[in-house]
């Protein structure tokens, strides 16, 4: 791209708020689960979405908004969709159970297996990158490696769901959010793993009782956010025992049963959320008070993401299947 070729050799400049529709894709016919920018930041023009409506598309989200490859593999909805670090590939996961890993250019299948779940969330380990982690209706979380197709580690709660996983300190620890919400306490809603060993390093996180669909972490300080279904997003430290901070609270958005992912722009100084009533917040990370809400969508935002480079290009998701990005 063009457009992002300028900006490559610098450092990435603070963040503006984006304040124009520039383009809307709507060529998903069901609603869209997760989106993407791709890692690499000299192909980061492309943007991955995975829908309910079996489908995984690529997009020009920078120069054209036009849908660049539609990926046909699964069966059932799409549930989560994520680049390989080298962007070559594309992993999937969704309701039929199964994993694939796509070659992003011939659309052929690198890699295919039936799990014994549905898949809800996948994360590629952040330095390891032929191993990812896999979550969804199962109590179990599996490790994977691509280069042998085999499971490397279970990782198993007494839990019915995981919703989102998120890794911590160069991939030696993660976290899961689940459904657990027990009538006494908000027992086991995060835990934190060893990556190695399978240990759990705690379930005593966070205390409220509340699931949390979607986890975030800083990209500069030792901090990670979670959407919580109170309608707030909670700040925690990174690091053990991953105490919470109960002076700062995210609130004033929606989240109400969806799975509303929340995210921090690259330079660390705003936390942006979509909300089910189709708007998306922009807070001040330091202050936790809400710059700007933007009108996006008519059905629930369920995702805002910053572009890696481009420092006011953001891209939102909702629940009608649309796409759209703003600058």
């Amino acid at each position: 791209s063009e457009l992002i070729k300028p900006y490559l050799g610098s450092k990435y400049k603070l963040t503006e708020l984006p304040r124009t529709l520039i383009f809307c894709m709507s060529k998903h016919s069901g609603p869209v689960n997760e989106i993407q920018w791709c890692p690499v930041q000299e192909q980061s023009h492309m943007l991955l979405s995975a829908s309910m409506d079996k489908t995984v598309k690529i997009w020009d989200a920078v120069d054209t908004g036009c849908c660049l490859k539609t990926y046909s593999c699964h069966s059932c909805a799409v549930r989560a969709a994520r680049w390989s670090s080298c962007g070559r590939r594309i992993l999937s996961g969704g309701f039929d159970s199964m994993l694939h890993l796509t070659d992003v250019e011939t659309g052929k299948p690198v890699f295919s297996y039936k799990n014994e779940f549905r898949v809800s969330t996948l994360k590629f380990h952040p330095t390891e990158s032929n191993i990812f982690i896999c979550g969804g209706f199962s109590p179990e979380v599996k490790a994977w490696d691509i280069r042998t197709s085999k499971v490397l580690r279970v990782y198993k709660a007494a839990v019915q769901q995981t919703l989102d996983m998120l890794f911590l300190a160069e991939g030696r620890e993660f976290l899961t959010s689940t459904d657990a919400v027990s009538r006494d306490s908000a027992d086991r809603t995060v835990i934190a793993w060893d990556f190695q060993s399978a240990a759990k390093i705690s379930n005593q996180i966070f205390h409220e009782r509340y699931t949390c669909p979607s986890l975030t972490l800083h990209p500069k300080e030792s901090v990670f956010v979670a959407q919580t279904n109170g309608n707030y997003m909670a700040l925690f430290s990174a690091q053990r025992p991953y105490r919470i901070n109960k002076k700062k609270r995210y609130e004033g958005h929606k989240v109400e049963g969806f799975a509303v992912g929340c995210e921090f722009s690259p330079d660390g100084t705003l936390l942006v959320t979509g909300s089910s009533d189709g708007k998306v917040f922009f807070y001040n990370y330091h202050t936790a008070r809400i710059i700007r809400t933007l009108s996006a969508h008519k059905e629930a935002c369920v995702s805002a993401i910053f572009h890696p480079v481009l420092p006011s290009l953001l891209a939102t998701c909702d629940w009608a299947g649309e796409i759209k990005i703003w600058q």
